[in-house]
């Protein structure tokens, strides 16, 4: 039986962490390939450090993307989240560019040829989740670990208060108490933020952040038992690529459902939506949300697998978590039909050719609002009301 009451902790981090800068770098390569040229293929990797940006990785599209161009893309994506710092400066960083043609063999198992249709660009398994925890039908500590800091970072952008001083790095956690399933309250509250003023210590950046905090996390969740851990080393001046190397896709679960659902093994950010570590995911949390969104589950996970060059998923896995109204293995029959599955199929329905991710690379991929220009689409809930007829 599983236990209805306990603790559990998920963490998040800004926009500007040093792997979230390299996520952010990449994903607007990625849009820039797509903008010129849909069917663009990108598989783009972003290191960087104090002063110093590499960009590494295989693509096919236009030759307007030029280096120059993809140099001038991450200056200007530096320059948006934030950095101006003597170790990390959109201006004066030295940025390499070393991508290179796709691999002709990869290409030849992916594109569609013939009566072959498009084939996945690699093996691999991939999760959806949904549950019922919050209107974002998202676990509650990832969601609010997110919310935190997306709040932060919009005073400190617009310069409110004494949030002017933080800087672009930060961290967040929350440990969240669950009684008879549901998420009551915060027991653990931590926060890790730069700060650009170096004499504040961690009581000057309590005074600073918790009123956003408070905002944040739902009504009588923190309470005087609530324990708050601000800037907990006492310092945190030295932030970003110039404090710790950051790497594209090397936070996969801030990305997803901080742990409170399996993950497959791939990353997200870098990659076009051919390639199906991030299109079967998307395509998981969708079909997840909807699933949960009609009422036939509190909590519903999704597993899809594929094969490298075959079109069609080998397999999919339904898990409702003894939570479910209907039949899992007729469930996971229903999704087949709802949905076309493969590489080409997910890319249609949830119309991912378009440049839509740089928004993705921070805050997390899934929890957010669908965009009137098909960002997020696969958070909208447009099949709850299939689901429910065909199960009903």
């Amino acid at each position: 039986m599983r236990r209805s009451s306990y603790l559990f902790t998920s963490e998040s981090v800004s926009e500007g962490h040093p792997d979230k800068v390299c996520d952010r770098i990449s994903d607007t390569i990625v849009d820039a390939y797509i903008a010129a040229e849909p069917e663009a293929r990108v598989a783009c990797e972003t290191l960087a450090t104090t002063n110093r940006v590499v960009i590494a990785g295989e693509v096919r599209g236009p030759a307007s993307i030029t280096p120059e161009k993809i140099e001038e893309l991450t200056r200007a994506a530096i320059k948006d989240i934030g950095y101006e710092q003597e170790g990390f400066h959109w201006k004066h960083a030295e940025i390499d560019v070393y991508l290179h043609a796709q691999s002709a063999d990869i290409a030849m198992g992916v594109d569609a040829s013939g009566n072959k249709d498009e084939g996945a660009g690699d093996q691999g398994i991939m999760f959806g989740y949904a549950c019922d925890d919050t209107p974002e039908l998202m676990p509650a500590p990832i969601q609010y670990a997110h919310k935190i800091l997306e709040t932060l970072a919009a005073a400190r952008k617009a310069g409110a208060d004494d949030a002017r001083h933080l800087g672009p790095d930060a961290k967040s956690q929350v440990t969240v108490r669950y009684e008879k399933g549901r998420p009551v309250g915060a027991t653990q509250i931590v926060l890790s933020t730069q700060h650009l003023k170096e004499e504040l210590n961690s009581e000057d950046v309590r005074r600073i952040v918790e009123p956003y905090i408070r905002k944040t996390l739902p009504e009588g969740w923190i309470s005087s038992e609530t324990v708050w851990h601000v800037n907990p080393t006492g310092k945190f001046v030295i932030g970003g690529p110039d404090g710790d190397c950051g790497l594209t896709g090397r936070k996969i679960i801030v990305d997803t459902y901080g742990g409170a659902a399996p993950h497959g093994g791939g990353a997200f950010s870098g990659k076009d939506p051919t390639k199906v570590d991030r299109s079967a995911a998307y395509a998981a949390r969708y079909l997840a949300k909807n699933v949960v969104a009609a009422g036939l589950a509190r909590r519903c996970a999704i597993q899809l697998s594929y094969a490298i060059g075959v079109a069609k998923p080998l397999s999919i896995y339904a898990d409702l978590y003894d939570t479910g109204q209907v039949d899992e293995a007729r469930l996971e029959a229903v999704l087949m039909d709802v949905m076309d599955l493969s590489p080409r199929g997910i890319r249609t329905h949830l119309q991912l050719n378009r440049p839509i991710y740089a928004r993705t690379s921070a805050y997390g991929h899934f929890g957010r609002k669908p965009d009137a220009d098909g960002g997020f689409s696969w958070e909208k809930t447009d099949l709850a009301d299939t689901l429910r007829s065909a199960l009903a």
